[in-house]
């Protein structure tokens, strides 16, 4: 009984004293960020036929769908372009906040209401990625996922590292003004009765932000540190939780998948992968499909080890290195995927859902090697600004001479 209890109260603190996965959230918080601002950024041309006024789903069909289905998506709030252009313009910019993290909590919040709005009111314009993407931008908002790899962990160190010195940290202007400014919306498009197809995001439109303003308060006029402890606490216990359900999700998506693959008579005679490399939708490099499907025992493996591999991933998470030989070949499956059939967005939504069940020591050593690498680009562009140009020696002649006359 005692052993029991210790371990229980063991857990308890492992949960409750620190947020766990730090290099796994920041992985994720990027590779979605980045998936969908690349998007983004590729369809601006195309913009307004996917999900503007232009597209063959209009702004009357969007508004009867959503008021059955009760979708939110702040698209549906006005039918004008302009509405549309600086909609857009924000989604942009609130994947790129959250890429850098910048103001993570305020920009994960921003990036879920710009992936809902989009694709809610297209629906029929994405596929399996867009979906992995729509679940995971909801889930990143309860995530401390700016703890590690971001601009806001780099201000943080900033200002502790000025307070080890003795020195006056200066207090934030930014976030009370993006608080305040993001507030006023926020009652604006309430008062407005925007909010008329369901309670739920709303509601958690309006816990964030009377949570991130708590938050600030408890931070800066508190004079002791048991509110600071609770409220660490709570988001500690919060962030774990949303972890587990991004991992549980991930398994969810692996398992119901390969089960279903399991059923099908195509995948059953091994034939299954051999199709799609002869769609001309799906062909953006033709004679690479050909040379793949040329081999009927290649298509025979890759269909049978897809299988295999989706069935058996979440039953091999207690065992670390079969899920990291698992996790390799799921990854290299997606990079094909993403060349061989031109899926690039479903592909890396894919691998970075996948992930966040990469070791910590494996990202340590990835981030290292960001690191250098910058550090010698940083190292680069100083040599090139300090260093004068060299010329030939009739080149200096001609330049005084040119100065002189």
């Amino acid at each position: 009984m005692n052993r029991l209890s210790l371990t229980l109260s063991r857990g308890i603190a492992r949960v409750t004293e620190s947020a766990l996965g730090p290099y796994q959230s920041a992985v994720i918080r990027i590779g979605f960020a980045a998936t969908w601002l690349l998007f983004l950024l590729r369809e601006f041309p195309h913009r307004r036929e996917l999900y503007g006024p232009d597209g063959p789903w209009s702004w009357d069909l969007g508004r009867q769908l959503t008021s059955d289905n009760h979708a939110f998506t702040a698209l549906m709030w006005s039918d004008g372009q302009a509405w549309f252009e600086i909609f857009y313009l924000l989604a942009i910019l609130s994947s790129a906040a959250l890429l850098l993290g910048w103001r993570t909590r305020t920009a994960s919040v921003l990036f879920m209401v710009g992936v809902l709005s989009l694709q809610n009111r297209s629906v029929f314009v994405g596929d399996g990625g867009d979906n992995v993407l729509h679940l995971m931008a909801f889930y990143l908002v309860f995530t401390r996922c700016g703890r590690v790899w971001s601009l806001d962990a780099r201000r943080a160190a900033r200002d502790e590292a000025a307070r080890a010195r003795g020195e006056r940290v200066r207090p934030d202007r930014v976030g009370p003004v993006l608080w305040a400014v993001l507030g006023l919306a926020l009652a604006g498009v309430t008062l407005a009765g925007r909010f008329d197809n369901g309670w739920l995001i709303p509601a958690l439109l309006w816990t964030a932000w009377a949570a991130l303003g708590l938050w600030a308060a408890v931070q800066r006029r508190a004079r002791s540190q048991e509110p600071r402890i609770l409220l660490d606490v709570i988001a500690n216990v919060v962030h774990n939780g949303a972890l587990f359900v991004i991992m549980a999700e991930a398994c969810l998506i692996y398992a119901t998948a390969g089960w279903y693959k399991i059923q099908g008579s195509r995948w059953q005679d091994g034939t299954a992968v051999y199709y799609p490399l002869h769609l001309d939708y799906f062909s953006p490099w033709p004679a690479l499909a050909d040379l793949m499907s040329s081999s009927g025992t290649i298509m025979m493996i890759v269909t049978y080890g897809t299988v295999m591999v989706q069935v058996a991933f979440p039953f091999t998470l207690f065992n670390r290195r079969v899920k990291n030989v698992l996790l390799v070949l799921m990854m290299t499956e997606h990079a094909v995927i993403a060349v061989v059939l031109g899926l690039p967005f479903f592909s890396l939504a894919m691998i970075t859902a996948d992930a966040v069940f990469l070791p910590t020591s494996f990202l340590l050593l990835l981030g290292g090697w960001a690191a250098r690498a910058r550090g010698r680009l940083v190292r680069r562009g100083e040599g090139d600004r300090t260093l004068p140009p060299q010329r030939s020696p009739e080149e200096s002649t001609k330049g005084r001479v040119g100065f002189t006359a």
